[in-house]
Order: C-alpha cells, then structure tokens, then sequence
C-alpha cells in the first residue's frame, strides 16, 4: 500500500469509512472522528491515510496537492501534483479493499477540505459507485468537466460552516448545483451555524445520519 495510514475498527470489517484530511494536516487528524461514530456503526473500520507529498508550510503535514495562493506553487503544480495524487489515492484505495475484503458498495469516502476536492473528484470517475461521499469545507475541483467524466453517481453529503473563512461557504451550493447538473440524484447539503473551518458536532451527527443510512444500518 502506497499510503501510511491509520486504522480504527474490527478485523474483518463488513464496511469502510476512508478519511482523508485537508491541506497541512495528517492521517491522525481524522482518525479521532472515528471514536464517537463506532458505537453507531458496528463492523465499520475507519482508515485514514497521509496525503502523498510533503506540506511545505507544516512540518509535520502532509497534502494532496499545491495550492498557489498558500504556497507560491504554480497553476501547473497543482494540477500535476493533484494527477499525482488522484493516481496514488485510486491505487491505494484498490489495495485497502482488497486487503480488508470490502467491495466499494460498502465505502465511504469522508473528506475535510482539500480531502473534501480529492473525494469528489476521485469517487464519482469510478466505474464501481462507493456506498457515499461525505464532504466537509470543501469544494468541487473543475465542476465543468464531472457530467462528462462520472462514471457512477454516489450519494453525496455536503457539509459547511457559514463562518468559514478559509473555503468560502458558496463553495457548498456551488458543488451541489454541479453535482445535480451532472445527474446525481441524492445531493444533501448542511450548513453548520456560527462554525469556521471546521466539523461542528451538529455537522457530525448530520454525517453519521448519512453514513448510517447509505449503508443500510437500523
């Protein structure tokens, strides 16, 4: 497997919740997330891998891919570096499956932020649908180009503080227009009151709600 990660859950997992954090970060700033949502969703494991380059601006942080107006990166950098990145996440996905013997029906991607771009770009060019998209503070990478490049057309949540003040909360409708444009038939959107760049608790139970119900557990 391509991708340190962190693993939270059961051997043998009926289902899979993959965290992938935003710009910065690591694999163990999503994997907590897993310890309030577990006693909600038995036989569900909780990987979170580390971003494929190293975060220029945070030593001990990882990224998906450049971004210009933080980094001094070019256009042509982060686009390279995001072909990068969608390539190591798509074979480390295929890996992570395989080894835990969960089919992409029983997946969810649950991204924050930079990892919000990189779920939404990657799950919906998949010919085999995951079971859902979660997306915290984040947007949808080129939105002209997803009706002619989806290959299946998961459920997606979108989730957004209004105090946000990193990823500009229009960023949420814009994504959910696209996605609806491009045919995705179960768009849900929550925008978390007074939260900046975050997942605010109500935002969270919002998420567990989603996940519960994509994947079928009473």
């Amino acid at each position: 497997m391509t991708l340190r990660h962190e693993r939270r859950g059961p051997d043998a997992p009926e289902r899979l919740v993959i965290f992938l954090h935003g710009y910065g970060a690591n694999a163990a700033d999503l994997i907590g997330l897993a310890d309030p949502l577990m006693p909600h969703m038995p036989a569900t494991a909780f990987l979170s891998p580390d971003a494929p380059e190293a975060c220029a601006g945070a030593p001990m942080g990882f990224q998906w891919f450049p971004i210009p107006w933080i980094d001094g990166s070019s256009e042509e950098d982060a686009m390279a570096g995001m072909e990068r990145a969608v390539e190591e996440l798509d074979a480390w996905l295929a890996d992570v499956m395989a080894a835990e013997g969960v089919g992409p029906e029983q997946v969810i991607l649950f991204g924050f932020s930079q990892g919000t771009m990189m779920a939404l770009h990657v799950g919906p060019r998949r010919t085999e649908s995951f079971a859902g998209i979660v997306g915290f503070s984040g947007r949808l990478l080129k939105p002209e180009d997803l009706a002619e490049d989806a290959r299946s057309k998961p459920p997606v949540l979108l989730v957004h503080g209004d105090m946000d003040d990193v990823v500009p909360i229009q960023s949420l409708p814009e994504a959910a227009e696209a996605l609806e444009a491009a045919g995705f038939e179960r768009v849900y959107a929550h925008v978390m009151k007074g939260t900046a760049h975050g997942i605010a608790p109500d935002g969270l139970q919002v998420a567990l709600a989603f996940m519960r119900d994509v994947f079928g557990i009473e």
